[in-house]
C-alpha cells in the first residue's frame, strides 16, 4: 500500500461525510453571513465617504472582492485541518496498528495523511474561488483576469501546503474526536480575526496590526487580496496611485510590520519555510504516534 493509496482512502472518507465537508466551510459561511447582514453595508458606507466620485457599483465590487479574498484564505486552512479528522479517528480507533502490520512503509502512512489534507484544501478552496467569480459575473461586475486567476491558484497552493503542514503537526497532539472538534471550533473562530478578514486592518490599533501582520495568516491573506481586488481597486480609485496605496494599506492588501514592508517575496518565503519546518515536525510526530 503506497502513500497515494492511503491518501485516496482518506479523501473518500472525508468527502463521504457531508456534514464534515459542510462544517469545514463553516468559518467561510459565517464570514459571508456577517457581510451580508451588516458588515458589508458598513464597508460600503465607509468607502462612499472616502471616494465620493465612485459609483455604488464600483464600491460594492471592491468590497465583494475583498471579502471573497478573506474567505479564500480561511478556506485554505480550515478545510485542510478538517481533512485531518481522519487521522484523529484512525488514532482513536487503533487503526494505526492495522497499518503497521500491513506491507506498508511507515513514511507512506505519514505522507498519505499530509497529501490528503493538502488535496482537500486545494479542491475546496478552488470551489470557493469559482463560486466567487460566478457571483461576480451574476452581479454584472468584472471577474478576475486569467493572469489574476493563475496568480490566485499559485497562492492557494502555497498557502494550502503551508497550513496543511501546520495542521498536521498540531493534530498529532490530539487523541480524541472531541479534542479535534474543540480545536476546529477555536481555529475557525480565531483565524478570521488574525487574517484581518472580519475587520479591515486600518480600523485597528497599530500595535495589534503589527502583530497580525507578522503572522503567516495575514500575509497569506495579503497575497490573495491582490489578484482578487486588483481590477476593482483601480476602478474605485480611478487610477490615482496615492489613493490606491492608502486603500491597500487600510484593507490589508499591502502590509507592513513596523517600518518593514512585507513584500510578496517575503510572504511566500515565510509560507515555504513554514511548510518545510512543520512538514518535518509533523513527520517526526506522526512517526512516534503510529508505533
Amino acid at each position: 500500500m503506497s502513500a497515494w493509496i492511503l491518501a485516496r482512502r482518506n479523501l473518500r472518507i472525508f468527502f463521504r461525510d457531508r456534514a464534515g465537508v459542510f462544517f469545514s466551510l463553516l468559518s467561510a459561511l459565517i464570514l459571508i453571513a456577517l457581510y451580508a447582514l451588516f458588515l458589508g453595508g458598513l464597508q460600503v458606507d465607509n468607502l462612499a465617504e472616502r471616494f465620493a466620485n465612485a459609483s455604488t457599483g464600483e464600491i460594492q465590487a471592491f468590497v465583494d472582492a475583498w471579502v471573497f479574498a478573506g474567505i479564500t484564505m480561511i478556506t485554505t486552512l480550515t478545510t485542510g485541518l478538517a481533512a485531518l479528522s481522519v487521522f484523529v479517528e484512525d488514532s482513536a480507533s487503533g487503526r494505526f496498528k492495522d497499518f503497521l502490520v500491513s506491507p506498508m512503509r511507515r513514511w507512506s502512512i505519514i505522507v498519505g495523511y499530509m497529501i490528503s489534507s493538502f488535496v482537500v484544501a486545494v479542491v475546496m478552496t478552488a470551489v470557493v474561488v469559482v463560486v466567487s467569480q460566478l457571483y461576480t459575473l451574476l452581479r454584472g461586475d468584472e471577474p478576475m483576469t486569467p493572469q489574476s486567476l493563475l496568480l490566485t491558484a499559485a497562492y492557494v497552493v502555497v498557502a494550502a501546503a503551508a497550513f496543511s503542514a501546520v495542521s498536521g503537526f498540531v493534530v498529532t497532539f490530539l487523541t480524541s474526536n472531541s479534542a479535534f472538534a474543540a480545536l476546529s471550533t477555536i481555529v475557525g473562530t480565531v483565524i478570521g480575526f488574525l487574517a484581518g478578514a472580519y475587520i479591515p486592518a486600518g480600523t485597528l490599533p497599530v500595535a495589534v496590526v503589527n502583530v497580525m501582520n507578522a503572522l503567516p495568516f495575514a500575509q497569506a491573506a495579503m497575497l490573495l487580496r491582490q489578484p482578487f481586488t486588483h481590477e476593482a481597486a483601480q476602478a474605485l480609485t480611478n487610477g490615482n496611485a496615492t489613493a490606491e496605496a492608502t486603500l491597500n494599506t487600510f484593507y490589508g492588501i499591502a502590509i507592513s510590520v513596523g517600518d518593514l514592508e512585507v513584500s510578496n517575496g517575503f510572504a511566500l518565503a515565510e509560507l515555504a519555510v513554514l511548510f518545510v519546518v512543520f512538514a518535518v515536525l509533523s513527520a517526526l510526530r506522526l512517526a512516534k504516534r503510529i508505533r
